[in-house]
C-alpha cells in the first residue's frame, strides 16, 4: 500500500524500488493531542520522525524538574533524536512534546536502522540532520550561558514574529518562559520592561510587536 506521505521524504528519491515498497509497508502516520508526550526515556526507542502538521518542542529534564529546551520542530522538520537506540552517537536523553496537535509521518527503529545501514545516502541524511540539530542546542546552550535575558527574549520575539508573519504572538507566559529556558517570572518582569518603553503590548496570552527594530537593537 502506498504511503503518500513517504514521497516527502528527503532522501525518498535516493531510495531504491524495493526500498521504497519497504518504507511505504512500514511507516506509519500518527496523531497526537495539543501537551502529550511523544517521545521520553520511559519510551521505546521511536524512531525517525516527520512533521506533517503541528510543533514539537524537544527538552532535557534536570533531575530537579527544570526543562531546558533544546529545539522545536514544525512542518516537513525531520528528527533522528527520537531513533537514539538506532545511533550510537547520541548518549543523552531528551523528551518531546505536541506543542500544537500534530501529524508526524513515523519510521520505526528498526526499519530506518536497516535502511541506514543499506543505503548510504539515508545515512547520510541522518548524520546531516544529527548535526542540525547537535548546532540548534550548542547555540541554545549559549544563548544560556553567555547572553542576558533581555536578549535572548528580544531575540526569540524577533524570530517568532519572522517565522510566522505577524506581529501578533500568541502565547502565555509560561510557553515563553519554556522556549527560551527561563522562569514564568523574568519573562514576565522582562515583557513589563518592554511594555514600558513601547517596544511591545502585552495582553492576556498574546504579545502585540509594536516597535521590532528595538527587538532588533536589543
Amino acid at each position: 500500500m502506498e504511503n503518500e506521505f513517504a514521497k516527502r521524504l528527503p532522501f525518498w528519491d535516493k531510495l531504491s524500488e524495493s526500498e521504497k515498497e519497504f518504507v511505504n509497508t512500514y511507516s506509519n502516520v500518527v496523531e497526537y493531542e495539543k501537551g502529550r508526550i511523544i517521545h521520553s526515556d520511559d519510551d521505546n526507542c521511536l524512531g525517525m520522525i516527520m512533521m506533517l502538521e503541528g510543533e514539537i518542542r524537544t527538552y532535557i529534564l534536570s533531575p530537579e524538574g527544570r526543562e531546558i529546551t533544546l529545539f522545536r520542530l514544525y512542518k516537513n522538520d525531520c528528527c533522528v533524536m527520537s531513533a537514539s537506540c538506532v545511533i550510537k552517537e547520541i548518549n543523552f536523553s531528551s523528551q518531546m512534546v505536541a506543542e500544537k496537535d500534530c501529524k508526524i509521518l513515523v519510521i520505526s527503529s528498526g526499519i530506518f536502522s536497516r535502511l541506514a545501514e543499506k543505503n548510504i545516502y539515508v545515512k547520510c541524511y541522518m548524520y546531516e540532520v544529527l548535526a542540525n540539530k547537535f548546532s540548534s542546542v550548542m547555540i541554545t546552550m549559549q544563548q544560556i550561558l553567555f547572553k542576558g535575558f533581555d536578549k535572548r527574549l528580544a531575540e526569540f520575539l524577533v524570530a517568532e514574529t519572522d517565522r510566522t508573519g505577524t506581529n501578533v504572538i500568541k502565547m502565555t507566559h509560561q510557553q515563553i518562559a519554556q522556549h527560551t529556558n527561563s522562569a514564568r517570572e523574568v519573562v514576565a518582569r522582562m515583557l513589563k520592561k518592554f511594555n514600558d518603553e513601547g517596544i511591545v503590548e502585552v495582553h492576556r496570552g498574546v504579545i502585540k510587536i509594536i516597535d521590532k527594530d528595538k527587538l532588533e537593537n536589543i
